[in-house]
């Protein structure tokens, strides 16, 4: 009898796309059941490869498109995702504004700027969108959103009522926020926040103390960055009547979070629930004999919100078995066969050089499901 395998993996990162691992997969299953019916699903959880999720696994369309870089004075080549009806775009800040974008010794949270996140926003409301959902892992900024903002007409002024420079530097001249002048459309569009991020703005667990420190803060960077995103939401508060500082979630990405739901009036959703919801996951699992998810690592955070998490718990609802499949596997990733999951595999055939088991990753993940699935058979499957 003809099975239904219904393929779920996130990316393997810097070895495989989600799309290349469900081909993988999918090949590794052909090998034992060659008429078996295979559903591609590519998954992400909001952070870095969601727009080629989303891209690949619903026939949307990436839009290239000349941006400001970390560095505002440097032009980079980034992409978002325009969905098939053409209505909603799917952008990841760290294309334009993203930690890998610059080299290490580079890396000065008090001069990167979002200002490529929102010339990203005005080109998808260029193309007549409706809805913008942005993924904001993975930034090397810390201005909160004031950049993105600036992009989309926000006018940010000192005392003398002249324009500040661009990150999270100059926040300290702050005196007077003018949103008269920003991007109408804005009105018009609804804005979701893809991200797990739960911190606030300031404060201990804020921005700039929490994630400054990987964005190439120094530990005095770091009090007057977070020195800057409390007087920034002082000023918000006494001209917009916004209170934002406390705000759970405004303190993802260097406080992108709080300039999102600020000035375009954005939600923020849980990156793997909507990936879920787009592509439609749940009536596919309901086909399934088996579903197979994955990622590059997996271990006890796997249960915050990653996406293998997720694609667990839908499975669990219809009781279907769940096979994982990770590079590595770390410490208590037991706690996620009580969530769904059926089993856990790594895929590495051999100790060796993590470069070298990156670039066997889909061969890797090919045998590995090819060998579940031999199991399944012989077992009646």
């Amino acid at each position: 009898m003809e099975k239904t395998f219904v393929l779920a993996p996130d990316s393997f990162k810097e070895s495989m796309s989600a799309k290349n691992a469900c081909e993988a997969m999918e090949r590794g299953i052909r090998k034992v059941f060659p008429e078996s019916k295979v559903i591609q699903v590519p998954m992400a959880d909001g952070g870095e490869g969601t727009v080629d999720a989303l891209v690949d696994g619903i026939n949307g369309t990436k839009i290239e498109v000349m941006v400001s870089g970390p560095i505002p004075s440097e032009k980079i080549k980034a992409y978002y995702g325009l969905l098939a009806d053409e209505s909603t775009a799917v952008i990841e800040m760290a294309e334009a504004n993203g930690i890998e974008l610059l080299a290490e010794n580079k890396r000065n949270p008090l001069l990167t700027s979002t200002y490529g996140t929102g010339e990203m926003i005005k080109d998808a409301l260029d193309k007549g969108v409706k809805k913008i959902i942005i993924g904001i892992g993975g930034s090397v900024t810390n201005d909160g959103g004031a950049g993105m903002a600036q992009a989309l007409g926000v006018q940010f002024l000192d005392k003398n009522d002249k324009e500040l420079s661009v990150g999270g530097g100059a926040l300290s001249e702050l005196a007077k926020v003018d949103v008269s002048t920003i991007d109408p459309r804005l009105k018009e569009t609804e804005v979701v926040i893809a991200s797990d991020v739960t911190n606030p703005l300031t404060g201990p667990n804020g921005a700039s103390f929490v994630f400054g420190p990987q964005k190439g803060a120094t530990p005095d960077m770091v009090k007057k960055l977070d020195e800057n995103l409390v007087h920034y939401a002082a000023v918000i508060q006494k001209n917009l009547g916004i209170d934002i500082k406390d705000q759970p979630g405004s303190g993802a990405a260097g406080g992108l979070g709080a300039g999102l739901l600020v000035f375009t009036g954005a939600k923020m959703e849980s990156g793997v629930d909507l990936v879920i919801q787009l592509t439609h996951l749940e009536e596919k699992i309901v086909q399934a004999d088996y579903v197979f998810t994955g990622e590059g690592g997996m271990d006890f955070q796997t249960k915050f919100g990653k996406a293998p998490y997720g694609v667990a718990k839908i499975a669990k609802r219809y009781d279907k078995p769940v096979f994982a499949c990770a590079g590595y596997i770390g410490e208590q990733v037991d706690v996620l066969y009580e969530e769904g999951m059926t089993a856990i595999f790594g895929i590495l055939d051999q100790a060796g050089p993590l470069k070298q088991a990156l670039q066997a990753g889909e061969s890797n993940l090919e045998r590995t499901v090819e060998n579940i699935v031999r199991v399944l058979n012989v077992c009646g499957g």
